[in-house]
C-alpha cells in the first residue's frame, strides 16, 4: 500500500531577533511565529479519521467490531489493488495492552481474511514497532491497535503502508468510502482463496534487535543507570531488554499491564513516579513512554521533566556538530516553545514548523529532506532510523549524548533552549465553531497579538481528537499570558452561547 503523503510547499518570515522560520503547510491549521494563522487548504473529506487514526470509546461507534470488520476489508482490498496479481497482500496487525484490543485485532483479522489476504499478528508491541516490521517483512500494510496515551476505556486503529509511513490523508479517505460501500470491493474469494492468519511470536525481540541497531557502535551503557516506565503498555517487554542488553542497569516500572491499568498514573502523561524512582535510585535518566510508545518524556538526574523540545534542541545542536543534520533544519509543530526556535538560531540552524500532528512533521520531513522532527509533546523522529516517532529510538539518541560528553542530563538540557514562558489552556464548548466565525474570540486575540508585538506567540486551534478548543501563548510575563488566556476563554465561551 503506498504512501502518498506531501505537503504543500513553505515559506520563509521574520520573526523575533531576525530569526528565520518556515512555516510547513499541509492539511490543517499553522500558526506563524507571532501568532498570526495562515488558511490551511482543504483536506480530503475525511468522518472517522483523526490525525493520529480511528479513535473514540471502545465498543461504541465508531470503535466497534462491525467497524473494525469494515476497516479491515478496506485496506485487504487497497493492498491487493497495488501488489502484483499472484502475489497474496500481507498485513501486520499489532496492538498495545488493552482489553479491548482482543475484540478490534479479530475482527480487522477477519475482514482482511474475507478479502483473501494474510494476516501477520504480532501482539502487543510499540507502534513504531509495526512500522519498522511492515518494512523489514515486506509486508503490504502494517495495522495498530492502540488509542496511545487515552485511557484504557478507549481504543483506536491507526496503518502504515508499505514504506512504514502513516498513509495520507487522501488514502485514508479512500478507505472510508470503500467502508461505507461494500459493493465497492468486488466478489469476495470463497474456498482457497480466503486468507489465513499466524502468529509472529518474536515480532518483540526483532524490534528490539532493530532498536539497538540505532545506538552508536563503538557506545555502551555500562555503568548507566536507567529508570523505564512503560506506562503498562505496548513496550512494556521490550522496552527494558533494549536498554539493559545495550549494558545498562535498569529499574523497570509500570510494566505488568492487566488490560485495564495502560497509562493509569504511569508513562509520559504521569511522570510522579518515575521521577521519584530516579531520586531513589541514584539514576543519571528516568524514561517515561506512552501507551504505544511512540511518544517520550525524559527525566533527568535531579527528578526533572525534560519534555520534547528540549530533546530536540540538545540533539539537533549535536547533529549540527557532527554534520548529520540535513540542511542545518530542525521540523516542530505551532506549539513548541519559542525557545527552541531561538536555539536553533543562534546555532546557525532553522525551525520549520507544521500544524499539530507527527504525521505532518514526518510530511514536511519527507517532503523537503529533513532528518530531525517532532512534538513537545515527546513524538520525536530520527528518520535516519525509523518512520515514525520511536520513544526508544529518541531516549537512545539522548543517551549517546551523554555517554559521549560524559556529562550530567541536567547540564546538557539547560544549555541545550531557554524556555519562554508558554501558557495552555483548554475550553470545551457545546458547539464546534469555524474559528473566522468567532469574533469575540478573533478581536481579543487581536488585541493580545497586539501587546505581545514579536515578543511572544498566539495560537488558537481545535483538537484533532476531543471537542475542546485550545489557547497558547506564549511571551516574557507569565502572569501576564494566565489573564490574557482566561480572557480569551470566556471571549470562546460567549461565541459558543451566541
Amino acid at each position: 500500500m503506498a504512501d502518498a503523503a506531501t505537503t504543500r510547499g513553505a515559506r520563509t518570515k521574520k520573526t523575533t531577533g531576525g530569526a528565520s522560520t518556515k512555516t510547513a503547510k499541509s492539511n490543517g491549521a499553522t500558526s506563524t511565529a507571532n501568532g498570526a494563522s495562515a488558511k490551511p487548504a482543504a483536506p480530503p473529506t475525511r468522518h472517522l479519521f483523526g490525525t493520529d487514526g480511528i479513535r473514540g470509546t471502545a465498543n461504541e461507534w465508531p470503535i466497534t467490531p462491525e467497524l473494525a470488520l469494515g476497516l479491515g476489508k478496506a485496506v485487504a482490498h487497497v493492498a491487493g489493488r497495488s501488489t502484483p496479481k499472484a502475489h497474496v497482500p500481507r498485513i501486520l496487525i499489532g496492538k498495545d495492552t488493552r482489553l479491548s484490543g482482543y475484540m478490534i485485532e479479530q475482527a480487522i483479522a477477519a475482514g482482511i481474511c474475507s478479502m483473501g489476504a494474510r494476516v501477520i499478528l504480532c501482539g502487543p508491541i510499540p507502534t513504531p514497532a509495526v512500522a519498522q516490521l511492515t518494512v523489514s517483512m515486506r509486508a503490504d500494510a502494517g495495522i495498530v491497535i492502540s488509542a496511545s496515551h487515552n485511557p484504557y476505556q478507549d481504543n483506536g486503529i491507526k496503518i502504515f503502508g508499505a514504506d512504514g509511513f502513516k498513509l495520507a490523508d487522501a488514502m485514508e479517505a479512500e478507505i472510508e468510502q470503500l467502508m461505507s460501500n461494500d459493493a465497492l470491493l468486488g466478489l469476495r474469494p470463497t474456498g482457497p482463496g480466503i486468507g489465513k492468519a499466524s502468529r509472529l511470536d518474536d515480532a518483540g525481540g526483532r524490534y528490539v534487535v532493530f532498536a539497538k541497531t540505532t545506538f552508536p557502535r563503538g557506545l555502551t551503557l555500562d555503568g548507566v543507570r536507567i529508570v523505564v516506565d512503560g506506562a503498562h503498555g505496548a513496550a512494556y517487554k521490550v522496552a527494558p531488554l533494549v536498554f539493559s542488553e545495550l549494558g545498562a542497569s535498569v529499574t523497570s516500572i509500570g510494566v505488568k499491564p492487566n488490560g485495564v491499568n495502560i497509562n493509569k498514573d504511569a508513562g509520559a502523561l504521569h511522570p510522579d513516579k518515575v521521577r521519584a524512582e530516579v531520586v531513589k535510585q541514584g539514576a543519571q535518566i528516568g524514561i517515561a513512554l506512552d501507551g504505544d510508545a511512540d511518544r517520550l518524556i525524559v527525566i533527568d538526574e535531579k527528578g526533572q521533566i525534560v519534555d520534547g523540545d528540549v530533546v530536540m534542541a540538545m540533539c539537533a545542536a549535536r547533529m549540527m556538530d557532527d554534520g548529520q543534520l540535513a540542511k542545518r533544519t530542525l521540523v516542530a509543530t505551532v506549539m513548541s516553545n519559542l525557545g527552541l526556535e531561538r536555539a536553533m538560531q543562534r546555532r546557525g540552524g532553522a525551525l520549520v514548523r507544521t500544524q499539530v500532528g507527527d504525521r505532518y512533521v514526518v510530511e514536511a520531513m519527507r517532503k523537503h529532506g529533513y532528518n530531525l522532527g517532532g512534538e513537545q509533546s515527546g513524538h520525536l523522529i530520527f528518520l535516519d532510523h525509523a518512520s515514525t516517532g520511536d520513544g526508544i529510538v529518541a531516549a537512545l539518541q539522548v543517551l549517546a549524548i551523554m555517554v559521549r560528553t560524559g556529562r550530567p542530563l541536567s547540564e546538557l538540557a539547560q544549555e541545550a533552549m531557554e524556555r519562554v514562558p508558554q501558557v495552555l489552556e483548554n475550553v470545551t464548548l457545546p458547539k464546534r465553531l469555524p474559528l473566522e466565525k468567532m469574533k469575540q474570540l478573533a478581536a481579543g486575540t487581536a488585541k493580545v497579538k497586539d501587546a505581545l508585538g514579536d515578543g511572544g506567540r498566539v495560537l488558537i486551534r481545535w483538537s484533532g481528537t476531543e471537542p475542546k478548543l485550545r489557547i497558547m501563548l506564549e511571551g516574557p510575563n507569565e502572569d501576564r499570558l494566565r489573564k490574557w488566556s482566561k480572557d480569551l476563554a470566556a471571549a470562546a465561551q460567549k461565541d459558543a452561547r451566541a
